[in-house]
């Protein structure tokens, strides 16, 4: 996503899998990029692009999905690449709040050796309203 760098707690993540085609969901909140099958599991794509008002992407070969628990719900965020794994002290992550007012979905900011990573809130990301969108887009009821 441009050279911005974002990242999700490791507690959180449960897979990284090579983007593939997704299926479009008529009458899924704007959010909702598509939907996957996981293993017999409908899986909303979010679309991180949209939340954070980046310019759109059409899903390219290299781009990847990260399978994650946004509270209780799997979801899948598409990303244009997973640079790794790391490690961060707790005093190395300051709270968002305090270095970006308003920053929406952004629960901190970890300073690494490297730059900074904006550190995303997926409880956050998908609101109840949305999310009940979704679920009545799924089960096809006219909501």
């Amino acid at each position: 996503m441009g050279a911005s760098r974002y990242g999700i707690p490791l507690e959180v993540t449960r897979e990284i899998l090579r983007a593939t085609s997704m299926a479009s969901l008529p009458r899924a909140p704007e959010i909702i990029e598509g939907i996957l099958d996981m293993r017999g599991t409908t899986v909303p794509v979010l679309d991180i692009r949209s939340r954070f008002r980046l310019v759109p992407k059409p899903l390219h070969p290299s781009d990847q999905f990260v399978i994650a628990l946004a509270g209780q719900r799997t979801v899948a965020l598409r990303v244009d690449q997973v640079a790794g794994i790391e490690s961060v002290e707790a005093e190395d992550i300051e709270d968002a709040k305090a270095v970006v007012p308003r920053a929406e979905y952004v629960a901190g900011v970890a300073r690494l050796s490297s730059g900074l990573v904006l550190l995303h809130d997926l409880g956050t990301f998908l609101s109840e309203a949305e999310a009940e969108q979704f679920d009545a887009a799924v089960t096809d009821d006219p909501a």
